[in-house]
């Protein structure tokens, strides 16, 4: 199993801000920024990054032909960076062993990894189903960084 606690460290430095990376077929790169956190993922709990992604973004799209991405946090000038294969769950990307009420849980959970607060959460859930969120979940098989 991977050592993620230096990525993890750098989560509450600056809010879970993260970039996250990803190939295209023509060999460029796709980036965004988001917030990510560490948690355990929901079916093997295991340790894995989370973000979550609104259901038309573009990633996802990218991320079911080649799911495999690259998220790097940095606070001053540390950073740490991890790298390997995702996993997606949402209302168009069913993982098994994830149903609409562990979905509903899941989001909320990489919302608090992330260092997130939400003081009404059932507002949070209804505005997380109807912009159709998805959880990416990136298995470390590589960091590195400072």
């Amino acid at each position: 199993m991977m050592d993620i606690e230096p990525f993890a460290r750098l989560v509450g430095a600056d809010h879970g801000l993260a970039v996250v990376a990803l190939a295209l077929p023509d060999g460029t790169a796709h980036t965004s920024v988001t917030n990510a956190g560490v948690l355990a993922h929901p079916v093997s709990g295991e340790p894995v990054v989370g973000v979550v992604a609104r259901g038309n973004a573009r990633k996802l799209g990218y991320l079911r032909a080649h799911p495999r991405a690259t998220i790097v946090l940095r606070a001053g000038w540390q950073w740490s960076a991890v790298e390997g294969p995702v996993d997606l769950a949402g209302p168009d990307d069913p993982l098994p062993g994830v149903d609409a009420d562990r979905l509903r849980l899941l989001l909320r959970e990489i919302f608090a990894a992330a260092g997130g607060q939400h003081d009404d959460l059932t507002e949070y859930d209804r505005v997380m189903a109807a912009e159709r969120r998805t959880a990416i979940l990136l298995t470390p098989a590589r960091r590195y960084g400072n």
